[in-house]
């Protein structure tokens, strides 16, 4: 396959070099940092260039972990990896994403995340590249 990160993780690959000019996705709340490593953000799920793959949040993770087994090893195996860790997404909700909730329940996910996170939030790349914890 390659390479792939989830999340924020696509700021550490591209951090390191990996994504200069490609496209690429991230966590919603951190996607206006992928300017700073020349990664060309890209909506949805996932996003593939060449053998990097770069997955938005957590569940898109799944998602794009399943992409990759049924390209691997046929949609049945994955269906059934799919069955064996009984991913079938339901939300009591209809929010997962920004293009579905509104100005406010974004302002106060951000708000949940900053106390969450204490005083390293918001997080920057050029901290997260020279910082020991990372």
């Amino acid at each position: 396959m390659g390479t792939t990160s989830v999340c924020t993780g696509s700021l550490i690959l591209g951090a390191a070099g990996l994504l200069r000019g490609l496209p690429a996705t991230t966590y919603w709340a951190s996607r206006s940092y992928l300017a700073e490593v020349r990664a060309v953000s890209t909506p949805g799920r996932f996003a593939e260039a060449g053998k990097i793959m770069t997955g938005a949040g957590v569940s898109a993770g799944i998602d794009m972990g399943l992409h990759i087994a049924a390209r691997s090893a046929g949609d049945d195996v994955a269906q059934g990896m799919q069955l064996a860790v009984d991913y079938d997404p339901d939300p009591p909700f209809d929010t997962g994403s920004t293009e579905k909730a509104s100005p406010e329940l974004q302002q106060l996910a951000l708000r949940l995340l900053a106390d969450a996170a204490g005083p390293r939030w918001p997080w920057s790349v050029p901290a997260m590249a020279g910082s020991p914890a990372w």
